[in-house]
């Protein structure tokens, strides 16, 4: 059974569908992708779960019940369009939030110090969130948004804003909230930190679910049978087994060869070690970049001729 299912969510406003059956499943314990280009459902898809937006059709449950407004306690929420009071403390702030989110004021005052000392924010605690630069003010709302530890976090651009030191920083976090057993539904467009840290993805497009699936499982789908030889040999075209892919301008790399459709990577390969010195072969994989471009593109081109 699904953490979190999405069932044939349907939400329309004047002349324009924002989402058209949406349905998934959100394991328990996992970081689950949510993908799409600007206009897809996302945001509003995000907003049916957390209880801003009513869905027209369609259901939205949690750990197996029909949500309701008391599940929102049970929800931390991080959205892209960032905001804090400005004139109010760091440490004040942060209890504020865990305070609206049903914790005593003791249990928030403790993890407000805790995370406070993970993020070396300590020395800001008496300061007013503006006195901080936007990088520690993003910080500062992270934890607002875990402070009281919900089994559903939703990540709406996380690492929005933030440098390669923080932005890996942030990671390490959101790894560990999931190995602490928390389910984390992750909104980017970033398919860099999808490869990184998502275990599952739905990719949605003009209101529609395009694709979804295990990450692994979705890039294997969409391999288009290259391989990387490393080898010191100068390796011709075999049009009955393989074509030799051209060389990226100015990047030192593998020879990367498409096998042909009816060729079996283990028979080229065997060929291969039979004609040149082969010191590695790796299967080339799609990258997620590549994936969402090449389904965002087909699905757009099957509706337009519709």
């Amino acid at each position: 059974m699904a953490f979190l299912e999405i069932n044939n969510v349907v939400k329309r406003y004047e002349g324009h569908t924002a989402l058209a059956g949406v349905s998934m499943e959100v394991p328990e314990g996992c970081i689950y992708g949510l993908l799409g280009p600007n206009g897809a459902g996302k945001s509003t898809l995000i907003r049916i779960i957390n209880r801003i937006l009513a869905a027209d059709e369609g259901t939205v449950t949690l750990n197996g019940k029909k949500m309701t407004d008391d599940d929102i306690a049970h929800i931390g929420y991080l959205p892209e369009e960032r905001g804090l009071y400005k004139k109010m403390k760091v440490g004040d702030h942060i209890v504020y939030l865990g305070r609206l989110k049903g914790m005593t004021k003791a249990d928030a005052v403790a993890s407000m110090h805790w995370w406070l000392d993970r993020f070396d924010l300590k020395q800001w605690e008496n300061k007013k969130v503006e006195a901080l630069s936007k990088g520690m003010q993003q910080k500062v709302q992270f934890i607002g948004t875990v402070i009281h530890r919900p089994p559903l976090l939703i990540f709406d651009e996380p690492f929005s804003g933030f440098d390669p030191v923080n932005a890996d920083q942030l990671k390490v976090e959101i790894l560990a909230l999931r190995d602490q057993g928390s389910t984390i539904l992750f909104s980017t467009h970033n398919m860099s930190s999808v490869e990184e840290v998502c275990q599952q993805i739905t990719l949605l497009n003009q209101a529609h679910v395009v694709l979804n699936g295990r990450v692994d499982e979705v890039k294997q789908q969409h391999k288009k049978n290259i391989i990387a030889v490393q080898t010191p040999d100068t390796i011709e075209q075999n049009p009955a087994l393989f074509t030799i892919l051209p060389p990226e301008p100015g990047k030192k790399q593998d020879t990367l060869i498409k096998l042909a459709s009816s060729v079996q990577m283990r028979d080229a390969i065997a060929w291969l070690n039979e004609h040149y010195l082969l010191t590695g072969v790796t299967e080339v994989l799609p990258s997620m970049h590549e994936i969402f471009v090449e389904t965002v593109k087909s699905t757009k081109t099957a509706v337009n001729n519709e």
